[in-house]
């Protein structure tokens, strides 16, 4: 507190007194920010988020989850997401700005101009505290925003050749008996009998082919991950199905030419399918990351604000 102090002077035989004001110095001055406040400001936003999130959930208002790792996705972005996650930053933020303002120590002999921009600062502190607070304890929409990027270099991935083929053709050597996959269908397609045609030798009915079933799958599997259905290995599956169908050489050759062909043409269109979903996931991850940096940047205006008006009633 000021201390007064007086003073006798002598002018012509008249005593003046003077008073001088002694002020604390400056190590013994209080902050300038009330850090006690600022993080009751950030618990209060941060709580208020969690519970906004949680209805707008609810409601289907939001596909936003507080929960980690699960957030936004490139098929449940809209409109909605970005209204609800903008007016709960707008809400929390500014309550957790009002409390930081609210309940800030009451600073003496300071120029309003002074204790509005503090009260300023302790609305934009609240809200960083509490954006970094929640961030680190939910962790969904960051994660969301960085892991749709990754997660599309992963589809990406995921339609290379080699994943693509997997894809593809595993089922074709582990479901043939259940009629599951595209590979296991064009093996099939391979030993298909013509009603026109002659019977087969003996020994070459449908059990004698069953064994070449899987070893064809990996013969189209290497030449679909090559590029390119080696001579000898077409050769050698032509034969094969020569054996079981009773086709000529000719007719058989011309039959798996004709399947690896479609094989390759849907491995084709697999990696185009991946490449446009790795494309859209990208540009959502780029859509998100503008509209949360708007959202955040209207928190920290809401917070900013609200904490004026807590620190002006403070005051009165």
């Amino acid at each position: 507190m000021p201390v007064s102090v007086t003073t006798g002077a002598t002018d012509n035989g008249v005593i003046r007194d003077k008073s001088i004001v002694a002020t604390k110095a400056p190590s013994e001055q209080p902050s300038a920010v009330s850090w006690a406040a600022v993080f009751a400001g950030a618990a209060g936003a941060a709580a208020l988020s969690l519970i906004m999130l949680l209805l707008g959930t609810g409601l289907g208002l939001s596909v936003v989850s507080p929960w980690s790792q699960v957030g936004i996705t490139a098929a449940t972005l809209g409109m909605s997401t970005i209204l609800w996650v903008t007016f709960t930053q707008l809400v929390a933020s500014g309550m957790g700005g009002y409390l930081a303002g609210r309940l800030r120590v009451k600073w003496v002999a300071v120029h309003s101009d002074e204790v509005y921009f503090r009260d300023t600062a302790h609305g934009f502190l609240s809200w960083a505290v509490a954006s970094l607070s929640t961030a680190a304890l939910l962790g969904s929409v960051i994660a969301s925003m960085a892991g749709t990027g990754v997660q599309a270099s992963a589809s990406l991935a995921g339609a290379g050749l080699t994943t693509g083929v997997a894809a593809m053709a595993g089922a074709g050597a582990t479901k043939r008996d259940d009629g599951e996959g595209p590979m296991g269908y064009l093996i099939d397609s391979l030993f298909r009998r013509d009603s026109s045609s002659t019977a087969a030798v003996a020994g070459s009915g449908d059990s004698a082919g069953s064994g070449h079933t899987s070893e064809i799958a990996r013969i189209f599997i290497n030449g679909l991950g090559a590029g390119t259905l080696p001579p000898e290995d077409a050769r050698y599956v032509a034969q094969v199905v020569a054996r079981r169908t009773g086709i000529t050489a000719a007719e058989a050759e011309k039959r798996v030419s004709d399947v690896y062909a479609r094989a390759k043409g849907q491995l084709q269109e697999v990696q185009n399918s991946a490449r446009e979903v790795a494309d859209a996931a990208r540009k959502t991850s780029a859509y998100a990351a503008l509209w949360l940096f708007a959202s955040l940047l209207i928190g920290a205006f809401s917070s900013s604000l609200a904490a004026t008006f807590g620190g002006r009633q403070r005051d009165t």
